[in-house]
Parts: structure tokens; sequence; C-alpha cells
């Protein structure tokens, strides 16, 4: 938690100064990535609840291995009258405490310190999802800015597009229908920057959300979008996220908590409390020297003895043996999970690099080719047209793909449980 507040401090920092501040340039958040997941780990509402939630179960532990209160019984005896409380001959005080068998406390210090293992793990688990998804809401609004700069670049060309058709029409070069052609190019190109507008500003309230902001609040994220590094071995990962996983230790801390649990219940059909009392008899003249202590066993016969071997017994028992198919099953998902998102964080790495170094400069040459062409008189504008759309296209391709290499790549950060740079880094790509 220090590394994340050192991490989150310009950020923190910052907000504190868009408080003093009304204006929006003093609003706007710059922040990076990493500072966005950190101050999201720090200002997120729902860690906060699973915080508490941890708190309580410390308290049950503390409550679960307290030694009982002493109990305080005082009362009117051999009374001949019920209105004739001054007259009672007798009058007893009793002091008494009963104190569990040692061994119960051990048991119940163990059912408490893995209940807290297991809420400690519920805790670790939501840091990571909450750290997947301000990753994924911080990539959202750098790919709808790459989005809106590509169509801005891609509405300029539209706009020369229609200058140089409008002036080879004055010329009497080219028909009419060629000057409509780039008109509705150029239209479609601001319909389409409407549309991005609405995205980035959803984009944006998304990851306010995620920190903690009002969703209004302007940002930038600073950090820009590209190629991540290559894979580490599925295998390493496999392995780091049998060992680490939250729901894996979750349960294996539930298991433990069960068996301690099967234990404390024997004990409590078979073993003996301790008891512990003083008496005085207020009411005999010889008080101050009649005190008498008692000190004895207080145990449970348990002569039904079948009602426990097919009750409480069997209960234990039986949780202990579905927590442990359970942790199978779990197992089985977490190794699952991590080979999901292993293919999908390569598939999307793959798509990245083939884009940029294939789809991508081929649809530029193309478009270079179709306006040299089209200047020349070689091509029509539906050719140049439909070249600026196939570009567009491939832009629009690798934005997309950037951001799902990197929201791929942090969701298997999250199925590996542990950062993926503790990791040897995998073959280059």
């Amino acid at each position: 938690m220090a590394a994340l507040a050192l991490v989150a401090g310009p950020a923190s920092a910052q907000q504190r100064a868009q408080a003093v501040g009304g204006d929006a340039a003093a609003d706007t958040l710059r922040i990076t990535r990493r500072q966005a997941i950190a101050t999201s780990l720090l200002a997120n509402p729902q860690l906060e609840i699973a915080r508490e939630q941890t708190f309580q179960v410390r308290a049950q532990r503390v409550q679960g291995i307290a030694i009982p209160d002493p109990t305080l019984s005082a009362s009117l005896d051999s009374l001949t009258r019920f209105n004739s409380i001054g007259s009672a001959p007798s009058r007893p005080v009793s002091l008494g405490i009963v104190v569990p068998f040692p061994d119960k406390f051990r048991l119940r210090n163990t059912i408490g310190v893995e209940n807290i293992h297991t809420s400690e793990a519920q805790f670790r688990l939501l840091q990571q999802q909450i750290a997947s998804q301000t990753g994924r809401s911080y990539d959202s609004v750098l790919v709808t800015r790459l989005h809106r700069r590509d169509l801005t670049e891609a509405r300029q060309l539209s706009a020369d597009f229609l200058q140089r058709t409008q002036a080879r029409f004055n010329a009497g070069t080219v028909p009419r229908l060629d000057v409509i052609n780039a008109q509705v190019s150029l239209a479609s190109a601001d319909n389409d920057l409407i549309g991005n507008a609405r995205d980035v500003t959803n984009a944006e309230a998304a990851l306010n959300r995620m920190l903690g902001r009002p969703l209004g609040l302007p940002l930038v994220a600073v950090d820009s979008l590209e190629a991540p590094n290559a894979l580490p071995d599925v295998q390493a990962i496999e392995q780091a996220a049998l060992r680490s996983r939250p729901e894996i230790t979750g349960l294996e801390a539930q298991l433990r908590a069960a068996a301690a649990n099967s234990s404390l219940t024997k004990e409590l059909a078979f073993t003996p409390d301790i008891t512990a009392g003083a008496v005085r008899d207020f009411g005999d003249p010889a008080w101050n020297s009649n005190t008498t202590y008692n000190l004895g066993l207080s145990m449970p016969i348990p002569v039904l003895f079948w009602q426990h071997t097919k009750g409480d017994f069997a209960e234990t028992h039986h949780r202990e043996l579905e927590l442990t198919a359970t942790l199978r099953d779990t197992k089985a998902g977490v190794a699952q999970d991590v080979r999901v998102s292993f293919a999908t964080a390569d598939a999307a790495l793959r798509q990245v690099i083939f884009i940029r170094d294939q789809l991508l400069p081929s649809a530029r040459e193309a478009y270079r080719v179709a306006t040299t062409s089209y200047a020349i008189g070689g091509l029509s504008a539906l050719d140049v047209l439909s070249a600026r759309t196939a570009l567009l296209a491939a832009e629009s391709q690798y934005a997309n793909a950037l951001a799902a290499a990197n929201s791929a790549r942090s969701d298997l950060e999250r199925a590996a449980g542990v950062p993926l740079t503790t990791f040897a880094p995998g073959a280059p790509k």
C-alpha cells in the first residue's frame, strides 16, 4: 500500500489541487497508466467495502478466542411471602466463570486466522480485478483518442480531395459525380468525428469512476498505445497462478478452517469446560466468614452418539470434502483461465505486429498510388475514396488491436496473480 501511495502521489496531489481551482484547466488530471491503476487501488469504493469486511473478520477472530465474561448473581432465598423481601433469611451472592477447554481456544484461533486469510485473499482478488478494469478503461480512453486522431486526419484528406476534385471539375476534367462523392466522403468523416466525441466522453467517465473522481471532470491519459513486449512462457505463468491466485489461497485457508472446525465440533461434544466460582450468603449473621468456593468440570454426555455422527460431525466432514473438490475444480479453472488469457494476449500481439508491418503499410501505399494516379487522370474518384476507406479501416484496426493487446496483457497478469515482469521474457515476436 505504501508503494501504491508513492505511485499515486502525483495524481492525488493534483486531485487536491483540483478541489481548490474551479476552471477546466485546473480540473484536468494528467495521469499515466501506472498512476491510474495505483489511484484506483486507493480510491475505489469497492475496495473500501472489502477492507471493512476484512476488519469485521478480524474482530470476529478476537471474539472467538475471548474468555467468557464472569457472571454475578444475587437472590433472596427462603422467603415466606413475596412481599417480605427485607426479612429474607438467606441472601446468597455468587460470582462464577466458565473457561472452555484450552484446546478449544487453539482451534477457534485457527479458524479465525484462516477466515482472515480467506478475507484477505478475496480483497487481493478484488484488487486484481480493479487493476485490470482500470487498465482496460485507460486503454479505452487511449484508443478513442487514437481513433479521433485518425478520423481527424481522414477528414483532412477528404477535405483536400474535395478541393482537388472541385478544381478538376471547374477545369472540366472530371464529372459532377466525383464532386458529389467527395462531398459525401467529407460529410461521412464529420459524422464519424461526432460519434467519436461521444465515445471519448464515455471512456473518460468510465475511467473517472474507477479513479473515484466525479464523472464529468476532464483528464489526459499521458501514455500512448504501443505494442506490448513478448509474453513469458505459459507454463511458468500457469505454475505461478496455481501458487498465488487469491481464489486458490482463499480456498486453501477455508479448507484449513474447516478441518479446525471439525476438530472443534468433536471437542465441544466430548471435552469438559472448567468452572470456578465463589458464593457468600449475606443473610447469614456470620457472612463475613462463610464464603465458599467451587472448582470443577462441566462436560456434555453424548449418550445419543448417532445424532452427532449423522449430524454435526457429518456436516463438518462433508464440508471438508466439498472444499477439497472445490479446490480441485478451482485449480483446473485457474489453469484454463491462464491458457485462455495467454492465447488471447498472444493472438492480439500477433495481430498488432501483422497490421503494423503488413496491412497498414500496404494500405498507405495503396492510397498514395491512388491519389497520385487520380491527379494525372489515371483513376476515378471512386478508386481514391475506396483506397481512403481501406486506409481508414486499417488505421482503425491497428488502434483497436493495440488496445486489445494491452488489455489482454492486463488480463493475463490478472490470471497469473503476479506481475508479468517477474517472469523471464519470452521469445521475441
